[in-house]
């Protein structure tokens, strides 16, 4: 997927496209579908799919401080948005200016002048244009003024529920990750790196991998059952992955607490994984530095975090909370890849 960070990346023989605009939070299961049939459309008419998107999100420009956790990252969001076949992305970087667009001139300016839209595929609840100004019914005016196509999607259900970012962006902040896995396609993840911390962990004798301050939505506090894999996906971590004879990044059985470890006085907000199928050997221990790219999938909610009255009794029930993540992985037939390969992470930072 060829990615556009701005109209003045664009060739100027773009066109002609199909196109989906859209902020695409956690590109959920609606969003494949909208895309899906862009493409179709796209290959219909010999022309390229282009998806439209915005950095930052528009709510986090217009209503910060009410601005909602977001899904995925722009980084992840990419990612997953290269992954449905589309051909190209715009990433629109959101600013006063395109704030104050109207709708005619967004349709005029971007959509007609530099990438010759044959056609449009959007929800019905779509809006743009300065404050929102204009839905469906003058995007499909604009379209026979200017040439295009407009195809209205209905929103996708699952099990009862719309499927929606909204939608998504609720039940992973209440800790429903099935839910957000039926909207999503796939279970809720993200991406950060290592921090060193407190060492409470190791102090338990339970190391953990403490995540760097994480500035999108997270899963309410608790203790979840997880998966880690080192690297993020992208083809450069692919590449160290083959470069030391492994076919994809390796992959963890993990348990995660999401929350503020309340147990100990002072001990602040933490992400912190522990690896349950880790058994390093000399030579090939699992290394982080800062910057290596970690991604978290969780997969069940266990429990609320809660204070206990001692460490020994809080250590207790880390022992019963692996236990049971270690059955659930072993139902669920989730076998990581193997152990991680000499030299696949630079030495440097093992967190706990």
């Amino acid at each position: 997927m060829k990615v556009y960070r701005s109209l003045a990346e664009l060739p100027a023989n773009f066109g002609p496209s199909v196109a989906v605009i859209g902020n695409f939070d956690g590109v959920h299961r609606g969003h494949q579908h909208l895309l899906a049939a862009a493409l179709a459309d796209a290959r219909h008419r010999h022309a390229r799919a282009i998806a439209i998107t915005f950095d930052p999100h528009p709510e986090h420009f217009l209503r910060p401080a009410q601005a909602p956790g977001l899904l995925t990252l722009i980084p992840e969001r990419l990612r997953l948005l290269a992954a449905t076949g589309i051909d190209a992305t715009l990433v629109l970087p959101f600013d006063a200016a395109l704030a104050d667009l109207s709708a005619l001139d967004f349709v005029q300016q971007i959509l007609e002048r530099r990438l010759g839209v044959l056609a449009l595929h959007e929800g019905r609840n779509f809006r743009f244009g300065h404050r929102a100004e204009a839905g469906i019914t003058e995007l499909a005016a604009y379209g026979h003024q200017f040439g295009f196509h407009l195809n209205i999607h209905a929103p996708l259900t699952t099990h009862g529920l719309e499927i929606s970012s909204s939608a998504t962006r609720t039940h992973v902040a209440a800790g429903h990750l099935r839910q957000a896995r039926w909207m999503l396609g796939h279970p809720f993840q993200i991406v950060s790196t290592s921090v060193r911390d407190r060492g409470i962990g190791s102090r338990l004798l339970v190391p953990t991998i403490n995540l760097a301050p994480y500035p999108g939505l997270l899963p309410a506090p608790g203790v979840y059952i997880t998966r880690m894999t080192i690297g993020d996906g992208s083809e450069t971590s692919l590449e160290i992955a083959r470069e030391n004879g492994l076919h994809s990044a390796p992959t963890f059985q993990a348990i995660t607490n999401i929350g503020h470890r309340p147990t100990f006085a002072d001990a602040g907000f933490a992400v912190e994984t522990h690896l349950l199928n880790y058994h390093p050997t000399p030579g090939n221990e699992l290394t982080l530095t800062p910057e290596t790219p970690l991604r978290l999938s969780f997969l069940h909610r266990l429990r609320d975090e809660r204070r206990f009255p001692t460490p020994e009794a809080l250590k207790t029930q880390i022992g019963q909370d692996i236990r049971q993540a270690l059955r659930f992985h072993h139902l669920s037939g989730l076998v990581s890849p193997g152990l991680v390969s000499p030299g696949l992470v630079s030495p440097g930072l093992v967190s706990d």
